[in-house]
């Protein structure tokens, strides 16, 4: 494997931080930390950029709230300096690792995204008669640092590179997931361990990638399953002999072990293509694509609350065009000419 060094110039480069700073502060140039910081812009990028040849930038608190919708998460919110930061880092090292990922990986790369992975997720369903769909059991809470520090090692040799991933990557806060005993752990093993990275980062959606990238790789090149392809941490393997995918299962078990990761027990099933399988927020049927019943009513409840909002004149109509317009996109990648019809109609603003 190629390794690449003398990154910490390009990274540093003030081109590099203006760019990472116009990046970050998409859809929130209108906030106070941004205002702030992009009122005196030149100055702080500067001082930035000292701190990162100095080797004296040391990140900030996060700043932590829940969603709760479609499940409970914790969302942690980088201060806007450190976001800068990311996003210069990732701007280099980001094509570096782009090159070694496979084709169906489709989560958090320019150009794929969710609706590629859908109309990849349904040929498969349709030109298959089982699938084995998987979810790996609280993943960014369990993705251990020490083991994603020698992933990114064996790319990157650049010693001043891997000083700043390493201290990201130290510097993520607790992530709150259950305590996993593997082969070989003593009593303490698991906290001795740190584990877990913020959900929110951009350095994380990378570093996730990157932490199941050999693994993408062992599904494809050792178990020779050539219909596979995952979502972050959903994943889905199609074949038409079941026993295959029931041994691939077993192994998949033994790698993930590994990175000290585990599949979600429930979630994870083998079961016949035609009686349709969920995903990304659709019902893959046999012969059409449906919406979840789950993803509609909460669709719903988001454009009873625009409404209301657009009524106290706390939203413009700019806004609610761009929310609907993005959603009834999302619709189409379904059948579901229809039910579009029907929500429009019922549309008041």
């Amino acid at each position: 494997m190629k390794r690449y060094g003398n990154l910490w110039g390009k990274i540093t480069d003030f081109s590099n931080l203006l760019y990472a700073s116009r990046q970050a502060r998409k859809g929130k140039r209108f906030r106070n930390n941004v205002l702030q910081f992009e009122n005196q812009c030149e100055t702080e990028l500067l001082r930035l950029q000292t701190e990162l040849i100095n080797k004296t930038y040391s990140p900030g608190a996060y700043r932590t709230f829940y969603i709760h919708k479609p499940k409970k998460r914790l969302i942690s919110a980088a201060p806007y300096h450190d976001r800068i930061v990311h996003h210069a880092l990732c701007h280099i090292i980001m094509p570096l690792f782009e090159r070694t990922f496979i084709r169906d990986s489709y989560a958090n790369r320019t150009g794929f995204g969710t609706h590629r992975a859908l109309q990849r997720f349904t040929q498969f369903s349709r030109q298959y008669q089982y699938v084995l769909q998987c979810d790996i059991q609280k993943y960014f809470a369990n993705i251990d640092h020490e083991i994603l520090k020698k992933i990114i090692s064996r790319k990157i040799k650049c010693s001043h590179t891997l000083w700043l991933t390493n201290i990201i990557i130290d510097h993520s806060n607790p992530q709150y997931a259950p305590v996993i005993y593997f082969r070989g752990d003593s009593l303490l093993t698991p906290a001795e361990r740190r584990r877990g990275l913020p959900v929110g980062n951009l350095t994380s959606q990378l570093f996730a990638n990157v932490y199941l990238n050999g693994f993408d790789h062992f599904i494809k090149e050792e178990l020779k399953i050539s219909a596979y392809l995952r979502y972050v941490d959903d994943f889905a393997l199609f074949s038409n002999d079941k026993k295959e995918l029931e041994k691939a299962r077993i192994e998949i078990e033994q790698y993930l072990a590994q990175l000290r990761l585990k599949i979600h027990p429930i979630k994870s099933q083998l079961f016949k293509t035609k009686i349709g399988a969920s995903f990304l927020g659709f019902r893959i049927l046999p012969t059409h694509i449906r919406v979840r019943n789950e993803n509609l009513r909460r669709a719903r409840r988001r454009i009873r609350i625009m409404q209301k909002a657009y009524t106290k004149n706390l939203i413009s109509l700019k806004m609610v065009e761009h929310s609907m317009q993005s959603w009834l996109v999302h619709l189409q990648q379904g059948n579901t000419k229809k039910l579009v019809q029907n929500i429009l109609q019922k549309l008041s603003f």
